[in-house]
Order: C-alpha cells, then sequence, then structure tokens
C-alpha cells in the first residue's frame, strides 16, 4: 500500500525522492501542492499552478527488472495512470511514445522515470508524475496542454487523483511485470498507432510522414516511412508534429 508524505512546497520531487530512496520503502509517495522547479524529459520543465495539480513522485522498489528491460515499468506506470483517470474519463486517453498521457491531441499528464542500478538490475525506480487536474491556464511555452477540469467542466480533488493513480501503480506491480501482456496493451494505447502516416520532426528540423511500425523492449521506436522503410528512434530522436507544434 502506498505510503504518502506532503510537503507544503518543494522545488522538485523527484530530486528529494532520488535523495531519500535507499533509506526509505517501496511505494513511498513524496507529494506537495506547489512545485517549483518540477523536471520532465531530457532536462524539460513541468509548469503547475499552485494547489491546482497531481505533482508527486512514487518510489518502485525490487521489481526484479533488468537493466536492459527497463521499458517495461515505463509501459506499467503508463498503463497504470490510463487505467486510474478512466474514473474521470473513460474514453480519449492515450499513451504519447514515450510516456506522455494524452486526451485528444492535449498533453494532461507527463513523467519522468528515473532509475538506480545495481549491476545489471535495477535497484529502484523513482517515477515522477505531474497531472494536470484543474488547472485552465498556461504560458505559451506549453503548446497543447489540458486538464481533467478543461475536459469535464468540473473541478476534481487533486488527492483523490494521485491516490488513484498510486493504487493503480501499485496493484500493476504487485501483480507482477508481464512484459509480453504489457507490451501488447502498451501499443494498444499508443497515440497514433493507427497504421496511417503522421508528421514527425528530426531534431534538424527535417520533417517527413511515418506509421507507427512497433516499440522495441527498450523503449526504442520504430517507424516505417512513407517510402516503406523502416527506422528506429531513441528518446529525443524523433518527435510528433501536433497543430503544427513539435512534441
Amino acid at each position: 500500500m502506498p505510503h504518502y508524505v506532503r510537503y507544503d512546497e518543494l522545488p522538485s520531487t523527484n530530486t528529494l525522492m532520488k535523495q531519500q530512496a535507499p533509506t526509505l520503502p517501496h511505494a513511498t509517495v513524496i507529494y506537495t501542492p506547489k512545485q517549483t522547479a518540477g523536471r520532465g524529459q531530457k532536462g524539460n520543465t513541468w509548469h503547475a499552478q499552485p494547489g491546482m495539480n497531481a505533482t508527486f513522485s512514487m518510489l518502485l522498489k525490487r521489481l526484479d527488472i533488468r537493466a536492459t528491460q527497463q521499458f517495461v515499468i515505463n509501459e506499467a506506470v503508463t498503463l497504470a495512470i490510463v487505467d486510474a483517470l478512466a474514473a474521470w474519463l473513460p474514453d480519449g486517453l492515450a499513451v504519447k511514445w514515450p510516456n506522455d498521457i494524452y486526451h485528444g491531441d492535449s498533453k494532461l499528464c507527463g513523467l519522468l522515470i528515473e532509475h538506480s542500478l545495481d549491476g545489471a538490475m535495477i535497484d529502484y525506480s523513482v517515477v515522477g508524475i505531474g497531472i494536470n487536474v484543474n488547472q485552465r491556464e498556461w504560458g505559451n511555452n506549453a503548446p497543447n496542454p489540458t486538464s481533467l477540469a478543461l475536459i469535464t467542466g468540473q473541478q476534481a480533488n487533486a488527492d483523490e487523483v494521485m491516490q488513484r493513480v498510486c493504487d493503480a501503480i501499485e496493484a500493476t506491480c504487485h501483480a507482477g511485470l508481464d512484459s509480453a501482456m504489457l507490451h501488447e496493451r502498451y501499443l494498444s494505447r499508443l497515440y497514433r498507432n493507427d497504421g496511417n502516416n503522421h508528421p514527425w520532426r528530426l531534431p534538424d528540423g527535417t520533417q517527413f510522414d511515418a506509421s507507427i511500425a512497433g516499440v522495441a523492449p527498450d523503449g526504442t521506436l520504430t517507424l516505417r516511412h512513407a517510402d516503406g522503410t523502416l527506422h528506429d528512434y531513441a528518446f529525443q530522436q524523433v518527435k510528433h508534429i501536433i497543430n503544427n507544434n513539435t512534441l
């Protein structure tokens, strides 16, 4: 069962969790209504209005996962979040590779998962999660955000959202991470995994159309370009183009 530790304000729940992780038990959750320096993938920042959203980190320990198979934790966590958020949004949720949670073409939730290794095995994982719950306005540097309140037209309790998500993650881990089953579910929930070509952009600005052909156990994305050729991409090597924005 998750154990919750609340702070009135923190720069980053992931940073604090990483500092304390060796001495904390599995399923510890550090959360705060005011996170001032939330972090996303590859140094991106997560902007959240104080008291409006669910911003927290959860510690996962002793999952018996090899470092080479670490993406199964990504799949388990994202699917658990989708399952939990279905209580408010039964339709329209998807996982945008590798681990954002989308509703339609808008970002509802972001993740940052950081691992600590013990030889060839993962010792523990710190899962940082930011869910837009009641926020309705963002700065110009947030190109496509949405929230539960914007989608449903109703306020939600951010702590309840967090607890449902953490319960779902813990239940998924407790049941055992069946990589084959999780992978199939992940692919079925993958944003724009519909067999159609969609626009993408490389870091140098090159744009092209491609369809999703698969995701490898290490998280590598395989795209089928419009000419039929297959190309593999690691994190940040390719991004979706959504409403003329690169995301």
